[in-house]
This record gives C-alpha cells, structure tokens and sequence, in this order.
C-alpha cells in the first residue's frame, strides 16, 4: 500500500478576508493506508493539518454531513465546502467537487493494492 498525496487548490472563506477573492491557496490532500485506511488529511498553508474519517469525504460531497471539528457539503453542482472548528475558530475552505473525487479515487486503488511479497519467498 502507498501513501497518496495530492497538491491542490482551494479557496478559504471568510467575512473579511484581506486577500484577492479570487486568490486560491495551496493545499495538501492526503492518505496513508499504513497509518490508517479510514483516515484523510488535509493540509492547509502554515501548520494547520486536518484528520478525519475518509467516510465523511466521501458522504459530505453528496449530502451535508458533520457534528463535530469537521463539516462537509455540496456547494452547488461543481464545488464542495470543507468547515474545519478549533478553539481558534473556524475555516470555511472552498474546493472543486472533482479534485476530491480525484483524490478519493486515488485512495480507493491505494487500499486496494496488494501487498509485495518479500523477494525469494514461495
């Protein structure tokens, strides 16, 4: 099984953002089945890293779903909001719908990869 990592962008939300609104930011999505195959992270910029079920990816992108640190929703036909609640507050981050599914798709082969045999085993 492989660690998958995948660069994107996205755009964070706020009320009173000081940036361009149509500046996106780098994010990292990723997935390691090693670790524990119910599991995503995200990464977003500075040393803020998100884990949490790989499951509420996957049902958020269709249906609101969320109680807790984590929220996922639809927005629209080709956007999905990622809500992130911590004692600092909250982030609303925007990403395109197909990016995560890209990304889903991608851990479903790595869980899926057979592990290697060790070499001159029979």
């Amino acid at each position: 099984m492989s660690v998958v990592e995948q660069y994107a962008r996205a755009h964070i939300v706020t009320d009173h953002d000081l940036r361009d609104d149509n500046a996106a930011v780098p994010v990292v999505l990723r997935y390691d089945p090693e670790s524990d195959p119910r599991v995503v992270r995200i990464g977003l910029p500075g040393p803020h890293e998100w884990a949490f079920p790989r499951s509420l990816l996957e049902k958020g992108l269709r249906a609101p779903t969320g109680t807790g640190a984590v929220r996922v929703w639809p927005c629209g036909r080709v956007q999905a909001v990622i809500e992130f609640h911590s004692a600092g507050g909250v982030a609303v981050v925007q990403f395109e719908t197909k990016t995560l599914i890209r990304f889903l798709q991608r851990t479903y082969r790595a869980a899926a990869e057979p592990v290697a045999e060790p070499v001159g085993h029979r």
